[in-house]
């Protein structure tokens, strides 16, 4: 990766004012549709194409380095970007521009939906998009594939293992949702175990300091329990911002009853079609359990890792991406993650309250697999559906 900057070389670039990446990471966070790729895609054009304020070999290896950090990878870019150019409050400054607009909207969008009684064609929308969420998911972890499976090695007991790392996750998200992490973290250990020829880390104990955490949230409820699964998506998901599905579900519809399994579909709907990084859905979450303080503390929470990781490991990422322990962490948590978010199908799929969005369900799966559109457009018309069907007196 490039050389860490150093002071001098940062005095020898043009200074970008503060206000400008206030207003330029403002716009990134109101127009950035469409989930990572796009904002990669909005980051590259400013930063490298128009602006030239870095170069194209720092902007790739930043998006290498940030996809090593558990957490929303699209989201520290951004930060990462802002580090760049103006330091530790530039990164401050352009995280905080780029997440506040999608949670402003998300937050609006949650008071509507999750209202005690909402209009007949606003449940109908929800139960629409809804309908389309597993499919997402599924679509989500078919986009990982390629690049995992490459990535463990060519033997066939490299492949075998992938295998077992991806029905691993995928079996835990379908039935042990809070613990998903232990499994995500474990596959991970068991890698760096294999590629280290039997020298196992020691595993045993970082289980055991997980499931503490995990029991003692539990026990306390309230907004303990709010910072730990938000904790979770924040610091502890690997492998990009769908992953948050299954490690929030059990938590936020079966252990603490914040919500209902179709308003937790609508939580991961509206996730998808607001702008900035997918993880606010945690704000939605946050809202069911405690409202506007709720939605804003889960925020909070999820993106500080972020924020840290960078502050912390951006003058180090060089060493980050040449260690190889975190390599094969990653390598065997990797495929743990596609069966996990492709596993979140089922539990997902299992909320649908009404039979008519099993067609819609069908239909998303054709419109992103067959037709290859993409996902924001399919909730939408999920959603269109849904209220069409709400209007003629379908029950929703």
């Amino acid at each position: 990766m490039t050389p860490t900057v150093s002071a001098d070389e940062h005095r020898g670039r043009p200074q970008v004012a503060l206000w400008t990446i206030v207003g330029q990471w403002t716009r990134l966070g109101c127009i950035g549709f469409g989930g990572p790729p796009t904002h990669i895609a909005l980051l590259r054009r400013m930063c490298v194409e128009e602006r030239k304020w870095i170069e194209a070999s720092e902007f790739e290896d930043g998006i290498a380095a940030t996809n090593l950090l558990p957490g929303p990878a699209s989201t520290q870019l951004a930060i990462f970007c802002a580090w760049r150019l103006r330091g530790p409050i530039g990164a401050i400054l352009g995280g905080i521009c780029f997440i506040v607009p999608g949670l402003v909207i998300i937050l609006l969008l949650s008071a509507v939906f999750l209202a005690r009684h909402p209009s007949e064609w606003i449940l109908g929308a929800a139960a629409g998009a809804g309908a389309a969420v597993p499919a997402v998911a599924l679509n989500a972890a078919s986009g990982f594939v390629p690049a995992s499976w490459k990535r463990i090695g060519t033997a066939q007991s490299e492949h075998a293992r992938w295998v077992a790392y991806a029905l691993l996750g995928g079996a835990a998200a379908a039935t042990i949702g809070p613990y998903l992490v232990l499994v995500l973290v474990g596959c991970g250990l068991a890698e760096i175990a294999v590629r280290r020829e039997g020298n196992r880390p020691p595993s045993g104990p970082a289980r055991i300091v997980l499931g503490a955490v995990a029991g003692h949230a539990v026990a306390l409820g309230g907004f303990a329990a709010l910072a730990w699964v938000a904790l979770k998506v924040g610091a502890l998901s690997y492998g990009g911002g769908f992953v948050i599905v299954p490690l929030m579900q059990h938590d936020a519809v079966t252990t603490y009853h914040w919500m209902t399994g179709a308003q937790f579909l609508n939580a991961v709907a509206l996730g998808q079609v607001t702008p900035g990084p997918v993880v606010l859905t945690t704000a939605v979450v946050g809202y069911a359990a405690k409202g506007i303080r709720g939605g804003l503390f889960a925020a909070l929470i999820a993106f500080t890792p972020s924020f840290l990781f960078v502050l912390v490991g951006g003058p180090r990422f060089d060493r980050i991406r040449a260690n190889a322990v975190i390599q094969s962490f990653l390598t065997g948590a990797g495929p743990a993650v596609i069966g996990a978010i492709a596993g979140s199908a089922l539990p997902l799929g299992l909320a649908f309250q009404h039979l008519w969005q099993v067609p819609v369900l069908a239909g998303a799966l054709l419109w992103l697999f067959v037709v290859h559109r993409g996902v924001v457009s399919s909730l939408l018309i999920a959603g269109a559906v849904g209220v069409v069907l709400a209007v003629i007196g379908v029950p929703v």
